[in-house]
């Protein structure tokens, strides 16, 4: 059985993924203002998945017969500098999500709670995914800059990989 420690824990980390989805929410609405379908649809499917994030982790609060209390979602900061900025803001908040769920595997293995420990293995592997796709676009973003040709470029990649993200999101998988 889930300690209440570790359950509130896991629910303020909840809290934290509906920020990530607001937050990515924020950043597609200030790409759409500056005309980036791309840029904008890339930050849509990110605020997708964070919901999906939250929902896992309800589920896995609700199935361990843990109370649940839902808290105010902070407002997202408001608009970035250009897309260069926007990404280097998503890749200090994902540095920033990955301590905490850091943070709850080390609860999960201080208290010997070995479910909450492999249901949070999941997201360990998540978060180093997401570092590594987000620092992958700013490199690019930085190569090539995020004006002109170049960002029209990349505008038009974040949106194929929008699409996949959304098609693979779609697909039944173990363990989501």
């Amino acid at each position: 059985m889930i300690s209440n420690e570790m359950a509130a824990r896991i629910g303020a980390q909840l809290n934290r993924e509906l920020y990530s989805a607001y937050f990515y929410l924020g950043l597609a609405a200030r790409a759409e203002t500056m005309n980036l379908k791309g840029t904008a649809a890339w930050f849509m499917a990110k605020h997708n998945e964070e919901l999906t994030h939250a929902m896992k982790m309800y589920r896995y609060l609700v199935d361990q017969g843990a109370s649940l209390t839902l808290s105010a979602i902070a407002a997202p900061p408001a608009g970035a500098d250009g897309v260069l900025g926007m990404f280097e803001r998503t890749l200090s908040h994902e540095r920033e999500v990955t301590a905490a769920i850091h943070a709850l595997v080390d609860q999960a293995v201080a208290e010997r709670d070995h479910a909450s420990n492999v249901f949070l293995q999941w997201f360990v592997t998540e978060q180093t995914e997401e570092e590594a796709a987000v620092s992958d676009i700013l490199g690019r973003l930085r190569l090539f800059g995020d004006q002109g040709q170049a960002l029209l470029l990349i505008d038009t990649e974040l949106a194929a990989i929008a699409k996949q993200m959304g098609q693979a999101a779609a697909q039944p998988a173990a363990g989501k």
